[in-house]
């Protein structure tokens, strides 16, 4: 056999042993992480039926706010200030809902947690005062909703936890 004819046998070889492992499924071992994760996400539709039922709520108590609720990542998906709200209310609300995602907690329930210097608490963007629910179904976090604008931090975290209750039988009907 001339070289080129073993050249080209070695190279068919390793062009069936290149298709073979490509086709062939990746099996996990035990424990092994997988290499994509499916992140679900709001519709635009639900992220504004949980900030209308919040500033509904608000209003029900003859209160003007504003309301951001975020999505998974963070980033803004809806954005509603009634109409004598402060513009202030739009930063404060998203700071709020930053803080519930960030923590999936109720911001409420940290407003003691970082009073020492140089705390976690302390880093710009978060707000540790009431207000700000994570948006949560089936042990997935969806989001957060931040509200602001009441004069007190437990009405805006009223208004916010009404928001979430708007959708959370539908959340968890759509399987979560």
């Amino acid at each position: 056999m001339h070289y080129t004819t073993h050249l080209r046998q070695a190279r068919l070889g390793f062009a069936l042993i290149v298709t073979a492992l490509a086709a062939a499924p990746v099996a996990q071992a035990e424990g092994e992480q997988p290499i994509t994760v499916n992140i679900t996400r709001l519709s635009m539709e639900t992220a504004l039926r949980i900030a209308k039922a919040s500033i509904d709520a608000c209003r029900a108590e003859g209160l003007q706010i504003g309301v951001t609720v975020l999505d998974r990542g963070g980033n803004p998906q809806v954005v509603l200030r009634d109409t004598l709200a402060p513009d202030l209310t739009l930063t404060i609300s998203r700071q709020k809902a930053y803080t519930a995602l960030s923590f999936n907690s109720a911001t409420s329930a940290m407003e003691d947690r970082f009073d020492k210097p140089f705390s976690v608490g302390k880093v710009p963007g978060l707000v540790f005062s009431a207000g700000g629910v994570p948006i949560a179904a089936g042990g997935s976090l969806l989001g957060g909703v931040g509200v602001s604008g009441a004069p007190s931090g437990e009405l805006d975290e009223k208004c916010a936890q009404a928001g979430v209750d708007a959708v959370s039988a539908d959340l968890e009907m759509a399987g979560f």
